[in-house]
């Protein structure tokens, strides 16, 4: 039974579920039951894969001992370079490969120049959220480009699957890259050593783990998954705004907390992360129910993330208190 206890404090996603259970029932009571319905639940789960994407990706590379601020502008730079070239005449398949090429290049400088130059990803990803951002707006020429009509496979990316459906289209690439990226932390030698690389990093360097291949890999991964969530917001939504995506870097790391991952790297898992976004996706919209001023949003948050972190600690020490026989 002890042992049964200490395995359940110890599970990183533990405070997420509980955080989860609570603001459900909070918001469900608080809207007089709105928040449960088929209507409110299909929109949520229209726009969690935007935020999801992002999510898992950086709680991949916080796993893996670093951390990326420059994923909300490449969230708005992957479906801006695939736009321009859309609007030049260029079919969707390289326009798509393109923007998703542009996102990987980003993700590739800032684990080159984070691992070259010893520069702390905090401030190489900082630097480049602001160069990436303005890439966007001088791409886009100050005006979002006009999409062909026609032209951009919706159905095969935010329609839904049909009518009457709680799903989009995104919600299934969703799944299947969680479900991906999670066998290839849990499953695979690639995730061992990104755990290694994250948990203690000069052992892992003494074990021969190629460890700056494997940030490098997470960077770029991060970078994509990002664009990627990006350009199915841009298939949504019509149109390549340069803003979107500002303020998205936090909400993500915000969700890596809120879902368990350790901010000194090497603890977490990718259903943590999701966890966390979900979390994030019901605030915003419980308050929009509730009726809450839209400012509240931050703050709520931030609250979270702070009580994630305390909560996490309190587990944590619970669970090394409870010995266990061998």
């Amino acid at each position: 039974m002890k042992r049964l206890l200490k395995l359940f404090l110890d599970t990183p996603e533990l405070t997420g579920v509980v955080f989860l259970v609570a603001l459900t029932i909070w918001f469900q009571i608080g809207t007089g039951g709105l928040f449960l319905n088929a209507q409110n639940t299909q929109g949520v789960l229209g726009l969690l894969p935007e935020t999801g994407l992002v999510a898992i990706g950086v709680t991949l590379l916080m796993i893996c001992g670093e951390f990326d601020l420059s994923v909300g502008s490449v969230f708005a730079l992957a479906p801006m370079v695939m736009a321009v070239l859309l609007e030049q005449g260029l079919p969707f398949a390289p326009a798509f490969a393109a923007g998703l090429l542009a996102a990987a290049a980003i993700g590739l400088l800032n684990g080159v120049l984070t691992i070259r130059f010893a520069i702390p990803s905090f401030i190489t990803t900082l630097g480049m959220m602001f160069v990436a951002r303005s890439l966007t707006v001088v791409i886009s020429g100050g005006f979002p480009p006009l999409l062909p009509p026609g032209v951009l496979p919706k159905w095969l990316f935010v329609n839904y699957l049909y009518e009457g459906s709680m799903f989009r289209m995104s919600f299934l690439w969703f799944v299947v890259i969680a479900v991906l990226v999670s066998l290839l932390l849990s499953r695979t030698n690639f995730g061992n050593w990104v755990r290694a690389t994250g948990g203690f990093l000069p052992a892992a360097q003494a074990m021969g783990i190629p460890t700056q291949r494997v940030k490098i890999v997470c960077f770029i991964i991060c970078s994509v998954l990002a664009g990627f969530a990006g350009t199915i917001q841009v298939m949504r939504l019509g149109a390549p705004l340069p803003s979107i995506g500002e303020g998205l870097e936090l909400q993500a790391v915000a969700a890596a907390v809120i879902g368990g991952t350790s901010l000194l790297g090497g603890v977490g898992t990718i259903l943590g992360g999701i966890l966390g976004a979900v979390l994030i996706r019901i605030i915003d919209n419980g308050l929009v129910l509730s009726r809450v001023d839209a400012n509240w949003f931050k703050l709520a948050i931030g609250m979270l993330t702070i009580l994630a972190v305390i909560l996490n600690a309190w587990l944590s020490k619970r669970a090394k208190s409870i010995k266990v026989e061998a």
